[in-house]
């Protein structure tokens, strides 16, 4: 008992001297942990509005449980399934299709070897992401507008084309959509997967180099495998988001545009439109726990497979 005694307060003295020698990092992250934990736990309360018939005068707590009913709304809707095809669908594409690209772009960019040149490209590539759906939907209308629009203007009608009604013909927006995602995603991908190739230790390539090889091929052997734990956990994390979908995206850029509707509507814009027109809380919440599980899920179930196929490249 003596032994255990002395071993727990050891622990707690080392314990204490490690708090005591990291203090000041520890009080820096006390701003970090206040916000996730307000922003992200504390309105994990509200998921039991999605089983309650919410009324404002007897509060959250208060209301009738009326079970899974709220979740019958995106069922038994004849958009149900339109919606969550679309959904998953783009999602995929999105992640496949960036996770090339960036891949590519932070290759590239980690080739150039003049500083100033390369921090220049990284701010431009990156500037799409900072910017605002709003902005980035008003940009896009500059191009496809029917009368004054660069595309139907500059492009087709000196061609002897005739322009497009492009905000009346849904069978061009899934590639105006993934044009457009590539186009504001790649670059903050390209740059968390060039940190990633910037920590490679440049003896690898200095003994390919030594042994011919040429840029491909150390790019396949060296530069693709150290940096697949990365790429894996990116892709995972987008995984778990696959039925939740970029709003801006699809409501700002289309411009709300019913004609497109088949190819443009998502489970957010679906259940935000029923929310305006019902004002039903209770649905919308049920909307959010069911895109939440699933993608909860697919998380785990895509782990478990990584981890079968090689352990080192799992998430957890």
């Amino acid at each position: 008992m003596q032994t255990v005694h002395a071993a727990g307060v050891r622990k707690k003295e080392s314990l204490w001297r490690q708090i005591k020698k990291y203090k000041v990092l520890i009080v820096m992250t006390i701003p970090g942990i206040l916000y996730f934990f307000i922003n992200n736990y504390l309105p994990m309360f509200g998921v039991i509005i999605a089983f309650k018939n919410l009324d404002y005068k007897k509060g959250i707590l208060g209301s009738d449980w009326i079970g899974f009913k709220n979740f019958e709304f995106l069922f038994r809707t004849e958009a149900a399934f339109i919606i969550t095809r679309n959904t998953v669908v783009y999602n995929a594409i999105f992640i496949l299709l960036n996770l090339i690209l960036a891949v590519t772009v932070a290759i590239l960019l980690n080739a150039i070897r003049r500083k100033l040149v390369s921090r220049f490209y990284q701010s431009v590539i990156l500037l799409p992401y900072l910017l605002s759906a709003v902005i980035i939907g008003y940009l896009v209308f500059s191009f496809l507008s029917v009368e004054y629009g660069f595309v139907n203007k500059l492009i087709l009608e000196p061609l002897g084309l005739d322009g497009i009604a492009w905000y009346s013909e849904p069978k061009y927006w899934p590639y105006i959509l993934v044009i457009v995602n590539a186009w504001k995603s790649i670059g903050y991908f390209s740059i968390v997967y060039l940190a990633a190739i910037v920590g490679i230790d440049s003896e690898y390539y200095e003994a390919a180099v030594l042994d011919g090889a040429n840029k491909w091929q150390q790019v396949r052997s060296i530069t693709l495998p150290l940096i697949m734990p990365i790429i894996m956990i990116m892709v995972l994390l987008q995984i778990g988001k696959i039925f939740n979908a970029d709003f801006g995206l699809f409501f700002q850029v289309p411009m709300n545009s019913g004609a497109l509707m088949s190819t443009t509507d998502v489970i957010d814009t679906y259940v935000y439109r029923a929310l305006l027109q019902m004002g039903d809380i209770g649905m919308a919440s049920a909307a959010g726990l069911y895109q939440s599980v699933l993608g909860f899920v697919l998380v785990f179930v895509v782990n478990y497979i990584v981890k079968k196929i090689n352990s080192d490249h799992a998430l957890f």
